[in-house]
């Protein structure tokens, strides 16, 4: 990913000197657990720990897979050089390529899954944080962009909280779904390595041994972590369209914090422009791009292709960083964002009263009045109110039918807003218990 869209510690993780890192303890691992069970000298085994602070030179590995073009052979072979080629003869014993690629790619993403992990933790707390603090703030609702009926600005932060915990959950089950190795050589039969040998390695790199593997550890595994990723990416997506809705001129209810110094456009002065909502809606893009390969990516032939391969150097990394950077940038959104309550009671308002047309209708139906008769009622003057811009209590109270159902108190108390937040507490509990 460019560095535009990175953080350090999650493209640490793709960094070709951490991937050799990897590679050379699940073969040193590899060598200790063979030792102990006799298949190699134990001498064998100590002298490899002797590259443990050496760092392996990535230039030098790229130089010789030039020529073997192979890149974990490349890697072997500046390992020799490091312990020396007889002590490392015994190194990659009964292995194949895949035992090394597969558990680091695996070991590299449940690093990855801990850093987003981190980044949710963040941004949940940034959303219940403006849950509580805007839970009575009164806003009105949008259905297909119109006005529907109110509801509050705490109630919106706090379906993001909900949606973004769910998500959560998914990223942990994810996580723990993709954390398996697999060292069992050629075609994934164990036939010229013990199993004990992969129980051992995994266990030094917190990852479960994968019950079947055939040389390459099934993919549907992968595809379910980055489809997890792309449902992240779209639930990013959706809190960034609601605040870039609510940044628009006329409506303003909410916008991102704009900087001492910020410009907004290069030829318009007074513009403020929700850039970093727009930006997170591209991102989300990107991430939800890998989602269709990865789970193309399933279907290999017979034991083993690498078609896989290529692919996932690519989407690793990006799909991984990319949504680090969003997640981060999105809980610094949420955490400045600004709040204008009496930009939300003003758009309420600009049709006087018409918000409480469904509780007039209810009200009409329970004094007797048939639905059907009761809908034609409301909705005559409720249509006066958006052709003319009068006030829906106003034509109620002056229509004699819907005074006569019933009568001018019983009007007047269906323009109570309290009768519309009187179950934002049971809401807010379910929430966040």
């Amino acid at each position: 990913m460019i560095p535009r869209y990175a953080r350090p510690a999650m493209t640490d993780i793709w960094e070709p000197a951490t991937k050799f890192r990897i590679w050379y303890e699940i073969e040193a691992h590899a060598c200790d657990a063979m030792a102990d069970i006799g298949v190699i000298p134990r001498e064998n085994a100590d002298a490899v720990w002797k590259a443990k602070d050496v760092e392996f030179d990535v230039a030098r590995i790229d130089e010789i897979e030039a020529v073997t073009k192979h890149d974990v052979i490349a890697f072997l072979t500046h390992l020799a050089e490091h312990v020396g080629s007889d002590e490392a003869r015994f190194v990659h014993q009964g292995m194949t390529s895949s035992d090394v690629l597969d558990t680091c790619f695996n070991v590299q993403l449940v690093r990855a899954a801990d850093l987003l992990i981190t980044d949710m933790d963040a941004l949940l707390a940034a959303l219940k944080k403006r849950a509580m603090e805007h839970k009575m703030t009164v806003r009105v609702g949008r259905s297909h962009g119109i006005h529907a009926e109110p509801t509050t600005m705490g109630l919106t932060f706090a379906r993001f909280y909900a949606e973004m915990d769910r998500n959560l959950a998914r990223l942990k089950l994810a996580r723990e779904e993709v954390a398996t190795g697999a060292i069992s050589g050629a075609v994934g039969t164990f036939a010229n390595i013990d199993p004990a040998v992969e129980e051992h390695v995994c266990a030094k790199l917190g990852l479960s041994p994968e019950p079947i593997s055939t040389q390459v550890i099934p993919r549907d595994r992968h595809a379910m972590f980055f489809a997890t990723l792309g449902v992240i990416a779209s639930s990013i997506e959706n809190v960034a369209t609601e605040i870039r809705h609510m940044q628009r001129t006329e409506v303003l209810e909410g916008a991102e914090f704009f900087s001492m110094g910020q410009k907004g456009s290069s030829a318009m002065p007074h513009k403020k422009n929700p850039v970093l909502t727009e930006n997170l809606t591209g991102l989300a893009r990107l991430v939800r791009m890998t989602v269709i390969p990865a789970m193309e990516n399933v279907a290999l032939w017979h034991e083993r292709d690498i078609s896989h391969s290529s692919v996932e150097r690519g989407i690793g990394p990006d799909a991984t960083v990319t949504l680090d950077f969003a997640l981060n940038r999105l809980t610094g959104v949420i955490d400045k964002m600004l709040i204008f309550p009496d930009n939300m009671l003003d758009n309420m308002n600009k049709f006087p009263g018409l918000v409480m047309s469904q509780r007039v209708l209810l009200a009409l139906t329970q004094a007797g009045t048939s639905r059907e008769d009761a809908y034609a009622m409301v909705q005559r003057n409720a249509l006066k109110v958006w052709e003319e811009r009068t006030d829906f209590r106003e034509e109620l109270l002056a229509d004699k039918d819907v005074v006569a159902a019933l009568g001018v108190d019983a009007i007047n108390e269906n323009f109570n807003l309290d009768y519309h937040t009187k179950h934002v507490d049971t809401i807010f509990n379910r929430v966040f218990g």
